[in-house]
């Protein structure tokens, strides 16, 4: 029966020469668990408790969630074309729950990391030095994506009452407060950046400029964040997103309230923001750990 549902996918269906052999791999893998030859597999003689038992065994030799996931999406598929031709009167599949996958924990800078950076920017008073530690400055202060530093106006910033408007996805307005320092560097590089090209504030101005003058783009800021961060920190990424996350992370640290954190961060769902508390759990797990005597059996 393999060989029909093979039949179908790549005729019916036209699944690409890839995801059929991929198809093919893992019913036979299957029927190699349950000693059946794949020529002669009779599906009503399988029992889901057939499947949950592959299954288990895939995860004890070290397979990925991901990848149980894609096999049993791959018997799904072909219990229900069996069902489809009447070769079943049941998709045992159904009531079997995939393994749940890993997500992945935010990773963030460390502030000893975030000092070592902003110290070495401060060092030059040049243009581009003192864009690029604004840059990395506010990214790191009001926790905005890359592309939503790049789409700020004059107009935008406000430092009378040390707040930014900010437009994310889907245009969604937020206002995020920051604080005097960050003020002070704003003034500072807008003044800067006037004199350099000779403009004057106006609220339709973009707000950050390139070398040359021009608006900035996402991937300027992404090289600028991912160079300047490469010189202080030991993670294997450097992107404006670690910065959004070293934001959510530290805030959650110092005692502000999960609601409060996904405000501004703009999060539509407050399940987008919660990694941030698994984060924060493992931080406290750690030490615990290293400091409890009690912790470790011995």
């Amino acid at each position: 029966m393999i060989h029909k549902f093979l039949d179908y996918i790549t005729i019916e269906r036209h699944y690409s020469p890839l995801t059929i052999r991929a198809y093919e791999q893992d019913l036979k893998e299957f029927c190699s668990f349950i000693h059946v030859d794949p020529s002669t597999l009779e599906p009503g003689n399988v029992s889901d408790v057939d499947i949950k038992d592959w299954m288990i065994s895939l995860l004890d030799a070290g397979e990925k969630p991901r990848t149980v996931r894609r096999k049993l999406s791959s018997l799904r598929s072909f219990w229900r074309f069996m069902l489809r031709v009447g070769y079943v009167n049941k998709d045992i599949t159904r009531a079997i729950i995939a393994p749940k996958m890993d997500k992945p924990l935010p990773v963030f800078f460390k502030e000893s990391e975030m000092s070592k950076a902003q110290d070495s920017l401060d060092l030059a008073d040049d243009f581009p030095s003192m864009r690029d530690s604004l840059i990395i400055d506010m990214l790191y202060q009001t926790g905005m994506r890359e592309a939503e530093i790049v789409g700020l106006s004059d107009g935008d910033v406000d430092l009378i009452t040390k707040q930014v408007r900010i437009f994310g996805k889907r245009r969604k307005e937020r206002i995020v407060p920051f604080g005097d320092s960050l003020a002070e560097r704003i003034r500072s590089y807008m003044s800067a950046r006037n004199e350099q090209f000779d403009l004057t504030t106006q609220p339709a101005q973009p707000f950050l400029l390139t070398d040359k003058g021009e608006k900035m783009t996402v991937n300027n800021i992404y090289t600028i964040v991912r160079s300047r961060m490469g010189e202080v920190s030991t993670l294997k990424k450097h992107s404006p997103h670690v910065l959004r996350h070293t934001f959510a992370t530290q805030m959650l640290n110092n005692g502000a309230d999960i609601n409060t954190i996904k405000t501004l961060l703009g999060h539509s769902s407050l399940a987008a923001t919660q990694v941030y508390t698994h984060t924060t759990f493992e931080q406290l797990k750690a030490a615990y750990q290293q400091a409890h005597p009690r912790a470790k059996k011995n």
